[in-house]
C-alpha cells in the first residue's frame, strides 16, 4: 500500500506543477539537471569484496513473511553468514538489507537540490532496512567498517549513500578528516556535508547543537527535507564546526 502510495504522490506532483507554477511564481518544474542530481544523491557504492559469490547467495534467498503482513525478512542462514568471511559480509550488508517493513516517509523531489545541504541522507533502501544482525556487523566491527569504506571510496571516487548511511549508523565520527578531504575532490556531493552534520548530532556536539542552524535543520518544525541553504560560508561553517568537534572528541 505504501508503495503504491509513493508512486501515486509522485505521479500527482509531476502532474500537478504547471497549476503551482500558475499559483506561485516561485514554483517550477525540476530540471534535467534537478532529477540528475537527485539520481547522484540516491546512488549507491557497489563494494566489490566477494561481490559474484554474494550475488549468487543473495539469487537464493526466498522472502519470509511476518505474521501481520507488513514485514518480512529476506536473509542467509545464520550458518551461511558466519562462513562468510568480514569482507564478504560488509559487501552484502551494504548491497542487501535483510529486512522489509512498509515505510510511507516519502522524499519528494525538490527543485534546486544541488543548491541545498539537507538535514537527512536520501533513503536508499526504500521500504528495507539493515536487520539487528547486519547492523550489529557493522559496529562490533566499525573499525574495519570505516577501514573499508576509505579503500573502496578512494577506488571507486565516489561514496555512496549506502556508505554514507553505515558511517552514521556506526557514529564513524573519527572519519570526519577523510569526509572532508573526500567532499573537497567532490564537492557536488553536499551530502557529504550532512553526513558531517548527522555525526554531530549523533554526537550532541554543543557549539552545532546552539547554534541556529541546527535549529533549521532539526528544531521543532524539522522535518526530512529541511535544509539550510548552500554557499561558501554554510560550507566553511559546516567544516569548521566538524574539525572542532573532531579536535574535540579526538583529544578525549
Amino acid at each position: 500500500m505504501c508503495q503504491q502510495l509513493k508512486y501515486y504522490l509522485v505521479l500527482l506532483f509531476v502532474g500537478s506543477t504547471l497549476f503551482l507554477h500558475a499559483q506561485d511564481e516561485h514554483y517550477y518544474q525540476m530540471t534535467e539537471e534537478d532529477v540528475a542530481y537527485r539520481e547522484f544523491r540516491q546512488r549507491s557504492t557497489v563494494p566489490p569484496y566477494g561481490l559474484y559469490k554474494i550475488k549468487e547467495l543473495i539469487k537464493t534467498l526466498q522472502y519470509k513473511a511476518q505474521e501481520d503482513g507488513d514485514a518480512g525478512i529476506t536473509a542467509l542462514t545464520a550458518a551461511q553468514f558466519k562462513s562468510l568471511s568480514l569482507r564478504e559480509k560488509f559487501t552484502y550488508s551494504l548491497i542487501h538489507p535483510e529486512m522489509y517493513a512498509q515505510n510511507c516517509a516519502i522524499f519528494m523531489p525538490q527543485a534546486d537540490e544541488q543548491k541545498k545541504i539537507f538535514s537527512h541522507l536520501m533513503s536508499w533502501m526504500d521500504e528495507n532496512q539493515w536487520s539487528d544482525r547486519q547492523i550489529d556487523f557493522l559496529r562490533e566491527n566499525r573499525d574495519s567498517v570505516m577501514s573499508i569504506i576509505q579503500e573502496s571510496t578512494l577506488r571507486s571516487g565516489h561514496m555512496g549513500v549506502n556508505y554514507k548511511n553505515a558511517i552514521e549508523t556506526i557514529n564513524g565520527w573519527e572519519m570526519i578528516p577523510f569526509i572532508i578531504d573526500y567532499y573537497k575532490s567532490n564537492s557536488k556531493d553536499k551530502d557529504a556535508l550532512t553526513l558531517l552534520l548527522l555525526l554531530m548530532k549523533k554526537g550532541e556536539y554543543v557549539e552545532f547543537i546552539q547554534s541556529s542552524s541546527y535549529r533549521q535543520l532539526y528544531g521543532s518544525d524539522y522535518n526530512y527535507e529541511s535544509y539550510i541553504r548552500f554557499n561558501t560560508a554554510n560550507q566553511d561553517l559546516v567544516i569548521n564546526r566538524a574539525m572542532a568537534y573532531y579536535g574535540e572528541k579526538s583529544s578525549k
